[in-house]
């Protein structure tokens, strides 16, 4: 026994584990199943995620490579390889072929010539042959799955012709086909406006390369297109990355990816993302996300694992209309011994629940996440909808969530007399001009308005929700939190306490720098709440969040006075990176249904941790793979926008629920008491089914 694995049987070359890593709430079994198929010799992977099982077919024995990988394989692993093949990893959608008419036709025709023969074993001919594909069918189900509506359907064709009642057979047999064409387009129809968020990206991008010692664009496939690249794109150009601009001005159209319909004007240092068009102007972007990477391709990811994805809701749906099945067939048994009429039979074996309750919820679910898409709310699937309208208490990072997340530099302070105020923002925006943190960029661009003159330094090293280090002139450089100064590296914060205290008690965020082991200074910057941020937490109030929580690493004070501006239930402070999930873990315990909302690195724990996490379009990689609903936008009404669409769409489904079970129960008593013959209760049931999916692909709407 293994510590991650268990070999639970073997049979020939057919193995079956018990692997613990399933037991993660992010790892994606359609990830895990296609990590395992690029070994050579494994036939087909199967895995059942609930009871952590995975099956192995082989085609010869390699068990102990299996196994090796079994033992070491992180959760790590898996998001790389996410991250770099994540189109590969996608699921295909059931629906991808095209609704065929032939049955339809092919019933139709029967139907039609059955009223102009004249002779009755030509009619009998006619009507069998064209119902043959639905008795073959019912018969398979009858064996193979149990009693199914398809079953009592093709009984009801059956029982028609044995009592030569032709014109019921047929028109019976037409209204199924139809039925089951209209539901078949409307399901493809439905799994097409979320494929159409997952188009390919622009197959072609202009970069930047040096030949023969000049600076020249050549033409290149987007997928050739590396990290660190000059992509320039004019008028017109899809832009192919995600990336910055390093130069120029203009407008781009964003609609695609966020639903704003306005054109966004950009200009240097500004972020832009692939699938959105220049409408003006000319840019050179340094290419940060490329390939897989691309917000592009982190869409289709989504959008093609929600098209397979079932909800807890989704489920009940299709057991309660399996469970109704035997219903329907005593009532024809119970029909039959008391009244003897075939007719009568034929007719109660039409009305089922299956497909309305069956269909109309997918179709629904897949309706909201392809509208919210085109809203710039990616929603991983049925049951991040499920799970965000269960939410009731939502939690929130405070930095770059509540707040804009665009730092401000609005004091230098010098503890040193060798160094000044300009040298210390210089020394500082040398080792952070290479990352695009909120704090990085504050300071790069206080450093380029005040004349930045570089400073040489040594490789800097990125230390996660902490800060940076390097050396200057062989001299220790440590810029980031106080706790990581103070704390981690033993730098003495005693000689100006008194000064640090007063800034924080005015609320005032510091970044602090140490250099040769003391503490050179601070870097006063200012974030300022959303605008709208207060009315957000309003309008997820009146959507029926009971407790709002802010969660932040800032003082008590600041947090507080933030808290209060806001409206926020409760406020956590002074908080280390492994906090914030181990508060939403806490949560859960209490019985509470919990949304996280961040956007950092170390946000990526608590978004695992919550029933639904939700990150915000600024934010990490790791958070954006993790989180079940991923913002393109960056806007805090988006959330509430999330929430109103979860809610929205969780009473259509219930509505269709009550309608499906209501109005078909009503048509099973008709033709139960003999009021329905079999011809009207195939065009009442049939017509009730084409409706709920018509209203439930129309989907909801918010303002």
């Amino acid at each position: 026994m293994n510590n991650k694995f268990i070999k639970v049987h073997q049979s020939n070359l057919r193995f079956r584990y018990k692997y613990f890593l399933l037991k993660e709430k992010f790892i994606d079994e359609n990830i895990l199943k296609n990590y395992f198929e690029k070994i050579k010799d494994i036939k087909s992977v199967r895995i059942n995620k609930k009871a952590y099982s995975i099956v192995f077919e082989l085609k010869k024995d390699v068990s102990f490579q299996i196994e090796e990988i079994l033992s070491k394989l992180t959760t790590e692993d898996l998001l790389k390889s996410c991250e770099e093949e994540i189109a590969s990893v996608c699921v295909s959608c059931k629906g991808s072929e095209e609704p065929s008419i032939k049955g339809m036709i092919r019933a139709s025709s029967a139907l039609v010539a059955e009223r102009f023969v004249t002779n009755d074993l030509l009619k009998a001919g006619i009507t069998t042959v064209a119902s043959t594909p639905l008795l073959i069918e019912g018969t398979k189900e009858l064996f193979q799955e149990g009693l199914t509506s398809k079953v009592l359907e093709s009984a009801a064709v059956a029982i028609s012709i044995y009592r030569k009642d032709y014109l019921a057979a047929n028109s019976t047999n037409a209204m199924l086909e139809l039925g089951e064409y209209i539901e078949e387009t409307t399901v493809h129809k439905s799994d097409d406006l979320l494929k159409e968020l997952a188009k390919p990206n622009v197959e072609e991008a202009w970069i930047e390369k040096k030949v023969d010692d000049k600076i020249t664009e050549i033409l290149v496939r987007s997928s050739d297109v590396q990290i660190g690249d000059i992509v320039v794109v004019g008028i017109g150009n899809t832009i192919p990355v995600d990336g910055h601009i390093l130069e120029g001005s203009g407008s781009i159209n964003q609609v695609s990816m966020t639903g704003e319909a306005e054109p966004v004007v950009k200009n240097r240092g500004d972020r832009v993302i692939s699938g959105t068009i220049v409408e003006e102007g000319r840019f050179r972007i340094w290419a940060e996300h490329v390939g897989a990477n691309t917000a592009t391709q982190r869409i289709k990811h989504y959008i093609e694992n929600s098209l397979n994805e079932k909800s807890s809701v989704q489920l009940k749906a299709n057991k309660l209309a399996n469970k109704l099945v035997p219903v329907t067939l005593g009532l024809a048994t119970a029909s039959y011994i008391f009244t003897k009429d075939f007719e009568r039979v034929a007719s109660i074996l039409q009305a089922d629940y299956s497909c309305a309750l069956k269909l109309a919820t997918p179709v629904a679910f897949k309706s909201t996440i392809s509208k919210a898409g085109h809203n710039g709310i990616m929603i991983k699937g049925a049951k991040s909808i499920e799970a965000l309208n269960n939410a009731d208490t939502f939690v929130f990072d405070k930095t770059g969530t509540l707040t804009a997340g665009e730092l401000e530099v609005i004091e230098v302070e010098s503890f040193s007399n060798e160094w000044s105020e300009e040298e210390l923002l210089n020394l500082t925006a040398s080792t952070e001009e290479h990352y695009f943190h909120p704090v990085a960029e504050a300071v790069v661009k206080a450093a380029k308005q005040r004349g930045f003159v570089h400073m040489h330094h040594e490789e800097v090293e990125f230390i996660v929700a902490h800060g940076v280090k390097t050396e200057v002139n062989g001299k220790s450089v440590i810029i980031g939190s106080r706790h990581f100064l103070e704390d981690d590296e033993k730098i003495d914060f005693s000689e100006h306490l008194e000064k640090i205290e007063k800034s924080i008690k005015e609320g005032k965020t510091l970044l602090y720098i140490g250099y040769d082991g003391k503490l050179l200074g601070t870097i006063t910057l200012a974030d300022e709440v959303r605008s709208n941020a207060k009315e957000a937490i309003l309008k997820l109030k009146k959507l029926g969040v009971k407790n709002i929580i802010m969660l932040t690493g800032d003082t008590k004070q600041k947090a507080k006075m933030i808290a209060d501006e806001l409206g926020i239930d409760e406020v956590r402070a002074e908080l280390l990176p492994q906090d914030k999930a181990k508060i939403v873990k806490e949560l859960r315990v209490q019985g509470k249904k919990v949304a996280f909302i961040g956007d950092g690195i170390n946000d990526a724990p608590a978004l695992i941790s919550a029933q639904v996490g939700i990150s915000m379009s600024r934010g990490a990689d790791i958070a954006k793979a993790t989180a079940d609903i991923s913002l393109l936008k960056d806007d805090i009404m988006a959330v509430v926008e999330a929430k109103e669409y979860a809610n929205k769409t969780m009473n259509l489904i219930n509505n269709n629920f009550n309608a499906t079970v209501g109005i078909n129960s009503c048509i099973l008593a008709g033709a139960t008491f003999g009021v329905f013959s079999p011809i009207v209760t195939a065009v009442l049931h049939n017509g009730t089914t084409i409706g709920l999916l018509l209203n439930s692909i129309k989907g909801v709407r918010i303002k």
